[in-house]
């Protein structure tokens, strides 16, 4: 197999100190888009998610909790699983950092960063966040009232002085800005590929990869007083699951360097900058792409737990549907942009997008022809004008969304794809079928068959974002299993006339609030 068959994406592998929220529900999701969209585009996929369960956060959350470490971790790790679950995620692999093949790996590019000069041990003394397991400069930190500082994310800091592994970041300088230009895009959107050139540009400091005053985490192979830094331990898993250190073994060779680590906007310099660093210094290719997404708000707000604010992907999904959420996650906002979290937004979603455009357009010809065309797919007649612009824009489709797809532009995707659903529309009202009944069924029958085959490609194509919808929609009309991947999309797949069709089902409902 080529590399050109293989796809490996990942999300972040997610810290087990909290519940899963919305944001790790639409990274998640982000990937298990692409992930579903390459396989039907015949491509052999692994797409990894998992947790991330070491470093002192969790060492003091569990010890809060009254667990150990590994207990707490067990707990919170089934969270994210059953979120994965819920979601309907088509994970390949669910990493635990805890897990025995992650501490081989981590231990594995220790040593050969090692051996290739990259380390080194000193003393290290600076300013600590416990909430982002990050270390940061002087020049980065807020001042406020009572002379505390904070983070640039606003966490606490404090000053720490050990001992201390370091790796030698600020030799990777120019290797990392010729690596930014050595692939178009590198980094997404362009705007966070400016910001890490940036910040590499201003000069990058030696970076502390151990610790010695917590024990939760990978030892350094040949000194356990201290344990592995949390971002050379997390960031490992990537090559973990793709069957690192055996980089021999078939699964590395197809999948590594892997096409995309996806990120929220917050942990990008870790992906960009130090990730790549590592593996560069390990004689290791890095990953193809970061793309580093940004963050919702609710109705507004910034989410926050004192807020009480939070977005419950449980909850939500329970209010709206399923495949409803995925859509409006992944359509209202251009990823990589902020969005917000808008009830009346994801209503109007749900309302207009999926009940009216598409399963209006799916219930009224089917239901045409079910009533009309004794249940049969007819067999349509020679192609009008209209018939053949409709049909050919339809067909013209896929190129179109897999050119957005392949730069993650989403909302993008599915703009060009509804926009063929409301020509359909257009084509249908234009058309008067249910006029045509008396005047010229021939003509009928082509025009139901032409809207027939609308909905069968658009069923097909929008599979990665609405998985079990999109089955629904597909299986009115009969199409078998086999026959809806990517390969079977235009003119040379069209439906089979003469197929006998049972009486269709909305496929989406309207939302009604409660108390309407």
């Amino acid at each position: 197999m080529s590399a050109k068959d293989a796809f490996y994406i990942t999300t972040p592998i997610y810290y087990v100190n909290d519940v899963p929220h919305i944001g790790h529900a639409y990274t998640t999701l982000a990937c298990d888009v692409m992930a579903r969209f390459k396989r039907l585009d015949g491509y052999d996929v692994m797409f990894l998610t998992g947790t991330d369960e070491h470093g002192q956060k969790v060492e003091k959350s569990a010890a809060a909790a009254g667990k150990t470490p590994l207990e707490f971790c067990d707990q919170v790790s089934q969270r994210f699983r059953e979120l994965a679950d819920f979601m309907n995620y088509s994970h390949d692999d669910f990493i635990r950092t805890t897990e025995e093949r992650h501490k081989i790996a981590c231990q594995a590019l220790w040593k050969k960063l090692e051996e290739n000069g990259h380390i080194y041990l000193d003393k290290y003394a600076g300013w600590y966040s416990v909430r982002d397991e990050a270390f940061y400069g002087e020049n980065e930190l807020i001042e406020v009232e009572g002379s505390e500082k904070l983070a640039p994310t606003g966490a606490p800091v404090e000053w720490v002085e050990e001992e201390s592994y370091f790796f030698r970041l600020s030799a990777f300088e120019d290797k990392l800005l010729d690596f930014y230009e050595s692939l178009d895009p590198t980094v997404l959107p362009k705007s966070r590929k400016n910001e890490v050139k940036s910040f590499v540009e201003g000069g990058l400091r030696d970076l502390s990869v151990s610790r010695t005053s917590f024990k939760w985490g990978v030892p350094v192979p040949g000194n356990d007083k201290h344990i592995m830094y949390v971002w050379i331990d997390a960031l490992t898993n990537y090559m973990t699951a793709a069957g690192y250190p055996d980089m021999e073994s078939s699964t590395f060779q197809k999948f590594w360097p892997a096409d995309i680590h996806m990120v929220g906007k917050d942990i990008l310099r870790f992906h960009a900058v130090y990730w790549p660093a590592f593996l560069m210094g390990a004689g290791i290719e890095p990953a193809k792409r970061v793309f580093a997404h940004g963050w919702w708000t609710n109705e507004g707000q910034k989410i926050s737990k004192s807020l009480g604010n939070v977005i419950d992907p449980f909850q939500i999904v329970d209010e709206f549907g399923l495949d409803q959420v995925r859509y409006f996650l992944m359509r209202e906002v251009p990823f990589g942009n902020d969005g917000d979290f808008n009830k009346q937004a994801i209503i109007n979603r749900i309302n207009s997008d999926l009940a009216n455009d598409l399963g209006n357009l799916a219930q009224r010809s089917l239901s045409m022809i079910f009533k009309n065309c004794d249940g049969v797919m007819p067999t349509p007649g020679d192609n009008t004008e209209a018939d053949n612009a409709i049909l050919s824009a339809l067909d013209g489709l896929l190129p179109k969304v897999r050119d957005h797809m392949d730069v993650q532009a989403f909302n993008k995707a599915l703009e060009t794809i509804w926009k063929v659903v409301s020509d359909a529309n257009g084509y249908f009202a234009c058309e008067e079928p249910w006029a045509l009944k008396k005047t010229d069924p021939e003509r009928m029958g082509t025009v139901l068959y032409t809207t027939a085959e609308i909905i069968r490609q658009i069923g097909i194509i929008t599979q990665p974002i609405m998985p079990d919808s999109a089955s629904k929609l597909i299986d009115l009309l009969k199409v078998p299993a086999s026959e809806r991947g990517f390969d079977k999309l235009g003119a040379d797949h069209r439906l089979a006339s003469g197929t006998k069709m049972e009486k269709p089902e909305g496929v989406f409902p309207r939302y009604v609030a409660e108390n309407e």
